[in-house]
């Protein structure tokens, strides 16, 4: 009997998917310092970040054959290592990308207005004439360009966001040349509009955007974004970032903020996760969330069915 351990949750969907499969699922999470004695037991791990599925761990779990991620990134495994053993790794990219796409946009759209920082100051009983005044230079994003620093599943929502709501788009893709984006009308129409997208150059994309989102899966290293990229841009600019902390230099955006350059950030993802910096949390310019990019119904649901889906695949073929 297949013995499945998801350690960092999976929707109720996918886990019926799973048991109607006769696989035994267990979903009370294990520490990371007891899996090197308890995961030997099962043949599939489910993760998702908090996890940590390395060399060490891989080496104690001879009986493991698929390490299975829900959610875009891999960084918290050590894949390579993890295939030479012969075991299946796979995560589930697509499954969030409207969901993801959606919060940039909800970044966009509060720093557009401040809403993030009027949330905050006008239950504290502030003058509220002062604050409508304070309050009343927001911006419209009709017209306006968006950079798109990544091309994927997620950067071609967010272009199809973008493009529905009437701004320019121009994207960023050191893989992926063009694409073509369908915008559909759902029920109150059977148009579809598809629009061909080409990737652009670095320098084009940061001097002529007036919001800049990265949806790239960074692992680390230089930031994709610095202080070199963050100089070249327009003043009072509006970055987001979605995709992974530290893939825009917190420092170099928070001097950024402090001097104008900026005019916004809206960040989902941290450096130090669970342990942001205050003084990035804090910011009246900053709009935060906690990494909750994938986090609705509908995306759970998606991953946790796909999820289940594979992994029966997986043993059906073997």
């Amino acid at each position: 009997m297949i013995r499945i351990l998801v350690n960092d949750g999976i929707e109720q969907d996918g886990q019926t998917l799973l048991e109607e499969a006769n696989f035994i699922v267990d979903t009370e999470k294990i520490p990371q310092e007891e899996l090197p004695q308890r995961l030997p037991d099962y043949d599939v791990i489910i993760v998702r970040s908090a996890t940590k599925v390395r060399k060490e761990l891989i080496d104690k779990c001879p009986n493991l054959k698929v390490i299975a991620r829900g959610g875009v990134g891999l960084d918290n495994i050590d894949v390579d290592y993890a295939q030479s053993k012969g075991i299946t790794v796979f995560n589930t990219p697509a499954a969030s990308s409207k969901s993801v796409a959606e919060l940039a946009f909800a970044h966009i759209f509060a720093l557009a207005r401040g809403l993030h920082l009027s949330n905050r100051e006008l239950p504290k009983g502030s003058d509220f004439a002062k604050l409508k005044k304070r309050f009343s230079s927001g911006f419209e994003l009709r017209g306006r360009t968006l950079g798109i620093l990544g091309l994927g599943r997620i950067g071609q929502e967010s272009a199809r966001i973008a493009l529905a709501l009437g701004m320019h788009v121009i994207p960023v893709d050191i893989v992926i040349d063009e694409a073509e984006i369908d915008i559909e009308f759902d029920r109150y129409s059977d148009i579809k509009v598809r629009l061909h997208l080409e990737s652009e150059k670095m320098d084009t994309m940061l001097q002529e955007a007036d919001v800049i989102t990265v949806h790239v899966p960074f692992k680390g290293g230089k930031p994709l974004i610095g202080g070199q990229e963050i100089a070249r841009m327009k003043d009072g600019v509006i970055l987001i970032n979605t995709a992974r902390g530290g893939a825009i230099d917190e420092e170099a955006l928070l001097s950024a903020l402090d001097s104008g350059k900026v005019g916004g950030a809206g960040i989902d993802v941290f450096m130090n996760e669970p342990t942001p910096n205050p003084i990035l949390l804090s910011h009246d310019k900053v709009s935060v969330t906690p990494h909750i990019g994938a986090s609705t119904e509908e995306a759970q649901t998606r991953i946790g069915l796909e999820l289940a889906e594979r992994i029966i695949q997986h043993f059906d073929r073997g």
